[in-house]
């Protein structure tokens, strides 16, 4: 395990690395692995961006984002003009099936809904969003429903993990039942474990990915 003095440093350097970011508006913590970040930023796309940036990190292992939204005069939005701005970003995002996808904003705050055959899909609505002038939060509900009846082969999960440069999938253990993925084992990193997610969404049929890997 690394020493949190030099997980802190590293962090720190990642958030103050990103151009979006002040890193005099973020503080940074760590306890055996575990990230916490605080401060104030005046946009939602500000605090996704530190959480990314710490995540990427080796040897965080996970993050407790306390970071707080105050969006000043000139970023104030009313819902009606978030919602507005919301179906334009999904209009210009082709992986964004905006016909699937109902959007509710209360106090700045959007929540998504509906059903979409690929994760892809429903992690594209929620990046699509993320940008908007005047969120405070994003609650992504959609859920996934595919629409073919292939079956999950377990062995392309495994060689798609393999083709990975990032990933060590000799400690990651495959597991199908039905339309359900269960990825256990170990690997390094935080950013690792979330790209072991991804490449396990990305088989076709998959309706539910189990992620119960350690990060070591």
């Amino acid at each position: 395990m690394r020493k949190n003095e030099d997980l802190q440093k590293d962090v720190q350097d990642a958030i103050k690395w990103e151009p979006l970011l002040n890193a005099a508006e973020i503080g940074v913590t760590v306890k055996d692995g575990i990230v916490t970040l605080t401060g104030i930023v005046d946009s939602y796309a500000k605090k996704s961006e530190a959480e990314t940036a710490a995540k990427n990190i080796l040897g965080v292992k996970a993050i407790v984002e306390k970071i707080e939204i105050k969006i000043g005069l000139s970023g104030t939005k009313n819902d009606n003009e978030i919602a507005v701005d919301v179906i334009h970003a999904f209009k210009w995002n082709w992986e964004v099936p905006s016909d699937r996808i109902k959007v509710k904003v209360e106090h700045g705050w959007i929540t998504l809904e509906g059903e979409v055959q690929w994760n892809y899909q429903k992690e594209a609505a929620k990046k699509s969003v993320n940008n908007i002038l005047g969120v405070k939060g994003i609650t992504n509900s959609i859920t996934i429903k595919s629409e073919t009846e292939d079956m999950i082969e377990q062995k392309d999960i495994e060689r798609a993990l393999r083709r990975n440069w990032s990933i060590n999938d000799k400690d990651i253990n495959v597991t199908v039942l039905g339309k359900r993925v269960t990825l256990n084992g170990t690997v390094d990193s935080l950013y690792q474990k979330d790209e072991a997610s991804k490449i396990a969404w990305n088989a076709p049929g998959v309706l539910v990915v189990d992620n119960e890997l350690t990060i070591v």
